[in-house]
């Protein structure tokens, strides 16, 4: 049986209508007649069984996938790739077939966090992407491994210098700096106070801020008073 008759029945086996319909609600960006309605961790348990074939390559190539669910796939394989070159080429064959947040978010290579200085160059370019969903997956990446004890002061201009109307780009930034405030608080600070970001994404950075459990009430307090107000 080909790996592409094995998704195909694989997914239609787990696929739940019902589910279905509330992805569409969640994920607008992407077309509603490609969810099946199969769930995360089934999707991750079928990933780990195809990393196993010997024709998985074949489905890695064959972009662009029909369904939400196979782009789905598409990540958690390369996500569990060893090799951080192979796993960088696949990875970049991917980002411009991503096309919503969801996938974007749950793609998360591993093999990246050993690897930081190789990854940090493509990360900027990622960033100056015209692609929405590549801008923000170098946000995440600058989010996921270059905090806490990996964080420098150009990772977070790298950041506050994008401008975009994008939502789902803003967004990305509003959650890298509320997640900075809460590792690098002193650092990241002065990007609030001098007002470093556009009124959107200052505002919603300093509103999951406060919603953050890593944050102390006094730090809270004081972010509140940071909002920028009419907005």
């Amino acid at each position: 049986m080909s790996i592409f008759t094995h998704i195909g029945a694989a997914l239609g086996s787990l696929g739940d209508e019902k589910y279905a319909l509330s992805q569409r609600k969640t994920i607008p960006e992407a077309e509603a007649s490609r969810f099946l309605g199969v769930r995360t961790p089934d999707l991750r348990n079928l990933a780990k069984e195809l990393r196993k074939r010997e024709d998985t390559a074949d489905f890695l190539s064959a972009l662009p996938h029909g369904s939400f669910e196979e782009n789905q796939l598409h990540a958690f394989i390369i996500a569990d790739e060893k090799d951080f070159s192979k796993c960088l080429a696949l990875t970049e064959s991917f980002l411009p077939f991503i096309d919503n947040w969801a996938t974007c978010d749950q793609f998360s290579p591993k093999v990246f966090a050993k690897h930081r200085e190789e990854l940090l160059p493509c990360i900027r370019r990622w960033i100056a992407s015209d692609r929405t969903y590549t801008v923000r997956f170098g946000i995440c990446m600058l989010m996921k491994h270059f905090l806490g004890e990996h964080f420098r002061r150009e990772y977070a201009d790298m950041t506050a210098d994008i401008r975009s109307e994008e939502y789902y780009i803003n967004m990305a930034r509003a959650w890298y700096f509320s997640a900075a405030l809460a590792s690098n608080y002193a650092e990241i600070l002065p990007y609030i106070e001098q007002k470093r970001l556009d009124i959107w994404t200052h505002n919603k950075t300093i509103q999951k801020a406060v919603e953050s459990f890593r944050i102390t009430a006094e730090q809270k307090q004081y972010l509140r008073t940071l909002k920028i107000k009419g907005e």
